[in-house]
This record gives C-alpha cells, structure tokens and sequence, in this order.
C-alpha cells in the first residue's frame, strides 16, 4: 500500500518514484521516470514529466507543468499557473524531443515564484530567491534576491523567513527572527548569522 495520496482522478505512471507523506490532488499527471520526494503537495491539474526531480517538502499549487529538465529542491513553492519551458528554440515542425535538447533549470532550495510567472529554460533560480507574480526570469536569480518585471530584475531582498530587508548604513539587515543579512554587493546579499 502507497504511504502517499493520490486523488482517484490523478494518474500516477508505473516506475515513478513519490516519497511518504506526498498528496496529489485532482486530475495530475506524474510520469513514469518522475523522482518526488516526501511531504510534498500537488494541486489541482499538475503535470510533472519524466527525469523531473522535486526535493521534500515542495509545494506545487493548480495548472503547473514541470517539464523535463526542472529540478526542484526541498521547500519550493511554485504558484498557481507559473511556467517552466524547457526548450531554447522550439519548432513545431522541428521538434527538439531528445533528452539533450531539454536545458536544466535549477530551483534551489526555498525558493518561491508567484502565480503566472514564466521561468525560461537553463537557469538557475538560488536559495531563497522570491520571483514575483507575472515575471518572466530569462537569467539567474541570486539568492534571497526578489525578482519582479518583464524582463525580471532585482528588485529587492528577502530573508530566509520571508521578510523583505532593509539593510543599514553598513549594509546589514536583521529579519524577525534574529537572522543577520549582509549585502555584499547589488547582486548579492550572504546571511552572516
């Protein structure tokens, strides 16, 4: 017996790999050769390709597809319809269908990007970056940076916790719960303690 929940509208392909404690809700898609981990939630119509890695605790919430070649690690939050592509140059009379043509795209560790964001292939999104909702992220995003617009830029800086920092005259910044940042430089932000 299944140590995780499938909602009876879900299909869950044979060979994939879902750690204890995962809920798939209504009408998703896990294929075959999908690696997920344990605790995780899926929402309502979620698709999640073969050779997709999702890490322990992700959230994935209503119409996300993660195609081949994204890999989520622990505490990812993706929201309502963002997008991931994986394919630089589609054509759909020339299809790119091999495993070569898919580029990675890394989620890190706590990273949160907000509903109807699009993520573009071969990127890497660092630990604790915040993307907001609508942005289109076509470049890697620094750890604890928010990123907002079309093109996404640096907007901003959150903790770990989720506060947005407000650095001093000496660049450092305290979030509520004690966590000591210090902005290194304007596209880096390190947490001291």
């Amino acid at each position: 017996m299944a140590n995780y929940f499938v909602h009876e509208s879900s299909y869950v392909d044979d060979g994939a790999q879902i750690g204890e404690g995962t809920k798939i809700w209504h009408f998703c898609h896990i294929l075959g050769k999908a690696k997920i981990g344990q605790n995780c939630v899926f929402g309502q119509n979620v698709l999640v390709s073969n050779h997709v890695v999702v890490g322990d605790y992700c959230k994935i919430q209503n119409n996300v597809s993660l195609y081949e070649g994204v890999i989520l690690e622990d505490y990812v939050f993706c929201g309502p319809s963002m997008v991931f592509t994986n394919v630089k140059t589609p054509r759909c009379e020339f299809p790119r269908n091999t495993s070569d043509d898919y580029l990675k795209t890394l989620v890190k560790r706590g990273t949160s990007i907000g509903a109807n964001a699009t993520i573009v292939c071969g990127i890497t999104l660092n630990e604790y970056a915040f993307v907001a909702a609508g942005a289109v992220v076509t470049k890697d995003v620094p750890s604890y940076a928010i990123a907002a617009g079309v093109p996404a830029k640096i907007i901003g800086w959150m903790s770990a916790y989720g506060d947005v920092l407000e650095f001093d005259a000496n660049a450092y910044a305290i979030d509520s719960t004690g966590t000591k940042y210090q902005k290194v430089s304007e596209t880096e932000v390190i947490r001291v303690a």
